[in-house]
Formats: C-alpha cells, structure tokens, sequence
C-alpha cells in the first residue's frame, strides 16, 4: 500500500500564490506518473497537471498554463504544484494522484490522496 497526503492549500487573495505537496509513502515502491486533479463542488474532478516518472515531461490543462508549475523530486517521493497568479476560479479541493509500481509486480496502481482545499477570494 501506498499513502498520499498532501499539504500545502489554503484561503489566498485573487493574485496569490500557494504551493502544493504531496508525499508518498509506503514500502518497495516506485512512483510512475504523477498528477494533479481538482474538483469544484458540484463538478467533475479534472486533470490539471501531469508529469512523466523522471520529472522530463510535463503537461498542463489550459486553464493553468503559465500560471501553475508541476514538480517532482523524486528521492523525496513528493510531488509539487506551484500556483501563481491564482483566480477566484481555481477554487477547488485538489487531489494528487500517483501510478505506483511494487518490485514484486510488474502492474501499476492508481492512488489518490486525500485532497486539499484551495479558495480564492476575489
């Protein structure tokens, strides 16, 4: 099993910037794919930003582009999203999301974690 907690959300003006976590944890496991999601109320939760196991490739929803940066370091086993130039309109519980590999497997995993408010005021 793996654990994914993340950190880091918050009530922030129009303008502002938070920074997200999201440390893993567990035994004899590899992190593939990482990303993150978020989730209005009364909304779908939908892909943000993602980024490839060696931090090499990243991709972002169009919303956030130029605003939001993803991260990884990867022998901490945490995952990063930087939010700069936040609107009212990021307003969201935002998840992480991680494909996780065991040694004694060769099939991958999804885990959430368990979210992290974000508001915007205006």
């Amino acid at each position: 099993q793996v654990q994914l907690v993340e950190s880091g959300g918050g009530l922030v003006q129009a303008g502002g910037s938070l920074r997200l976590a999201c440390a893993a944890s567990g035994k004899n496991f590899s992190l593939r794919t990482m990303a993150w999601y978020r989730q209005a109320p009364g909304k779908q939760r939908d892909l943000v930003a993602s980024i490839t196991t060696g931090g090499g490739s990243t991709n972002y929803v169009d919303s956030v582009k130029g605003r939001f940066t993803i991260s990884r370091d990867n022998a901490k086993n945490t995952l990063y999203l930087q939010m700069n130039s936040l609107k009212p309109e990021d307003t969201a519980v935002y998840y992480c999301n991680a494909r996780v590999s065991f040694i004694y497997s060769i099939d991958e995993y999804s885990y959430w974690g368990q979210g992290t408010q974000v508001t915007v005021a205006s």
